[in-house]
């Protein structure tokens, strides 16, 4: 492809899938369609009328032969029955090109065959057969390629044996001249063709890309919000069925529980604020989210909240052991990691909470070379027999934030019980 159709380009318009900017410069669809017909009804109409009443016919004995393939007579005093045919053939031409949009190829051969005959009934003058030459190109760059070569051939064969068999001088140049011509606008079809191919594959790779990059959106917002809410829902969950259950018998603790489920909400709305705020800021978004801009956002959660993030999940009755070898607190890991980490950690534990039940977890953080190892653990009772993996969509959104920083991640029951999640991250970005 040359450079300067790449879609990579600052000028490809990436909106409308073809290069030029943001105008468009194509000719009107009704335009294309009559223009073909007006050009070659005005150069080739009058050109016939003029030229086919002067000079000779080509011969009274090879007008009479002729005259018997017409099935009349083309040697008259006057205005010859020649001259008429001329014309109407003239204008067979122009109105096929009417149907080129919806049939190329039959406009192709009507076009050929009236430009042939019209050579065999004046083959003395060099008539100009414009019809012929924009059927061809239009035949191509719709489609019709077998139609145009083959038409052409057989009009061209036929023309020169019908020529040779009854006596029709047709110059060589002439011959040499036509050929040459129908080969370079056969090759001005397929230079268009090629290009309009080019444009549209241009085209498609814009909308796959548009399309690719819109789910790639739709999976980071899904995730992003999918982490900041299982765990406070699964927390909310948790002190609703404290809440209720302790109502009429310990209305102090309900009333804590429903504390509980307040702050936790709170911090939840605050946290959906900050994943919003940086998802909008990182795209171009028109319009309103809906959002507050001057609500308080909470900052992006790191290595330094793990122990807080632990004690979450230790108020709801699980009880969490915390090995954190990262020296101090992993703040010389990038940011992103740093997030990755504390979602796979919250995570784990929420499905634990939530599905193992489990009555304590264990998190370690350990560093291995160039890469940071997270393992959670817990002491549920599920034996081998359980499903190898938990319900929900949690495992692949861990999955995926490890793989998108180049990790990796495993997630299994173990043979003694319980369930393992253990996550390899990278401390610098490889990629």
């Amino acid at each position: 492809m040359p450079p300067h159709w790449d879609s990579d380009a600052p000028w490809y318009d990436h909106e409308r899938g073809r290069p030029g900017g943001g105008y468009d410069t194509r000719i009107p669809a009704e335009a294309r369609l009559w223009i073909p017909v007006i050009v070659s009804f005005l150069v080739q109409v009058p050109a016939v009328a003029v030229l086919a009443r002067s000079g000779r016919e080509f011969g009274p004995d090879a007008g009479r032969e002729l005259g018997r393939v017409f099935g009349r007579e083309l040697v008259h005093g006057g205005p010859r029955p020649g001259w008429y045919l001329a014309l109407a053939l003239a204008l067979v031409g122009p109105l096929a090109l009417i149907g080129a949009r919806r049939y190329p190829g039959p406009v192709v051969a009507v076009a050929a065959a009236a430009g042939g005959a019209l050579v065999l009934l004046r083959p003395d003058i060099g008539l100009p057969y414009v019809a012929v030459g924009f059927a061809i190109v239009l035949g191509i760059v719709r489609g019709a390629r077998v139609w145009v070569y083959t038409s052409v051939a057989a009009v061209w064969v036929a023309t020169i044996g019908i020529a040779g068999l009854y006596a029709i001088p047709l110059q060589p140049a002439r011959i040499a001249l036509t050929t040459l011509g129908l080969a370079l606008l056969m090759g001005f079809g397929e230079a268009i063709r090629t290009r309009r191919e080019q444009i549209n594959n241009l085209r498609r790779r814009a909308d796959a890309r548009r399309q690719s990059a819109e789910q790639r959106e739709r999976v980071r917002i899904a995730r992003e919000l999918h982490d900041v809410l299982a765990h406070s829902l699964s927390q909310i969950n948790v002190q609703a069925g404290v809440g209720l259950h302790l109502i009429d018998s310990q209305p102090g603790k309900a009333a804590e529980a429903l504390a509980s489920i307040k702050a936790t909400s709170k911090n939840a709305l605050d946290e959906v604020r900050t994943v919003l705020g940086i998802l909008r800021s990182d795209v171009d978004l028109s319009g309103t989210s809906g959002i507050d801009d001057d609500a308080p956002r909470a900052p992006q959660p790191d290595l330094a909240g793990l122990p807080a993030l632990v004690e979450s999940f230790s108020d709801q009755g699980l009880r969490v052991g915390l090995a954190n070898e990262l020296i101090p607190d992993g703040s010389d890991a990038p940011a992103a990691t740093q997030l990755a980490l504390y979602r796979i950690c919250q995570e784990a534990l929420t499905n634990v909470l939530r599905h193992s039940g489990a009555r304590a977890a264990s998190v370690r953080l350990v560093v291995e070379g160039a890469d940071v190892r997270l393992t959670v653990t817990d002491d549920g009772t599920a034996g081998p027999g359980a499903p190898a993996i938990m319900p929900g969509g949690g495992l692949l959104g861990m999955r995926e934030r490890a793989e998108l920083l180049g990790g990796s991640l495993r997630a299994e029951r173990m043979p003694t019980g319980g369930f393992l999640v253990e996550a390899r991250l990278p401390l610098r970005r490889t990629r």
